[in-house]
């Protein structure tokens, strides 16, 4: 059985969505039957590289939000976070995520998006050192990933490396119906949107998995 998940290193519920859902696969009976295929989704695609800002002012712009409206929506994801164990920290930046997501499929061919992703959740939500904007930051994380530090320069170096490998996650999204993110796409029959829980996650996976063909005939 496949899953696909949609998501945006940007995205604070696709860290908590991620978690959840990690949860409900370790406990699924059939794990290790499931793949897990990363796909890419851009929650800002007009954001340039160099242009990271504070996460309240991107809420108080983009959401017309007052800064107690932006700091409460950040106190919430605190605490979700913090009852899946996750590090949050409040107040973090939001920037261009494009090199990211080459990165990630650069990971992909070397079967290491799942470490990758993982890392770059982590550095953006539970660590205070910016992600944006600092190539050597993320050759950092790539190798933390297993990856070779050289040849993941040499991606981030050239702007069209894997670049047509993220526009055709993010055409295939429009294609599957995915509008936001996270977006959990299980053997292209179920979708689960947002950062359900674990329980859900859960009767996702049992429900997708007695509908295979296989499991009709026995």
């Amino acid at each position: 059985m496949r899953v696909e998940i949609w998501t945006d290193i940007n995205c604070p519920w696709c860290y908590l969505g991620q978690a959840r859902f990690e949860k409900a696969l370790a406990a699924f009976p059939h794990r290790a039957d499931v793949e897990v295929v990363h796909r890419s989704f851009q929650l800002d695609p007009g954001r340039t590289k160099g242009d990271a800002e504070p996460i309240l002012d991107v809420l108080m712009k983009g959401k017309g939000w007052t800064r107690a409206q932006a700091l409460a929506n950040e106190d919430n994801l605190s605490r979700q976070c913090a009852a899946e164990g996750l590090d949050y920290v409040m107040g973090r930046d939001h920037g261009y995520t494009f090199d990211m997501h080459r990165l990630l499929h650069f990971a992909k061919k070397q079967d290491r998006a799942h470490e990758l992703v993982r890392l770059l959740y982590h550095a953006n939500f539970a660590e205070k050192r910016s992600v944006y904007d600092d190539d050597e930051r993320l050759v950092e994380l790539a190798v933390r990933a297993g990856l070779d530090a050289d040849a993941a320069r040499a991606v981030l170096a050239d702007p069209a490396a894997y670049a047509d490998d993220v526009r055709s996650d993010v055409r295939e999204a429009a294609v599957v119906g995915v509008t936001g993110v996270p977006f959990f796409v299980l053997d292209r029959k179920y979708g689960v949107s947002g950062a359900q829980t674990t329980e859900m996650f859960s009767k996702a996976l049992a429900t997708a998995w007695e509908s295979r063909p296989t499991a009709r005939r026995s």
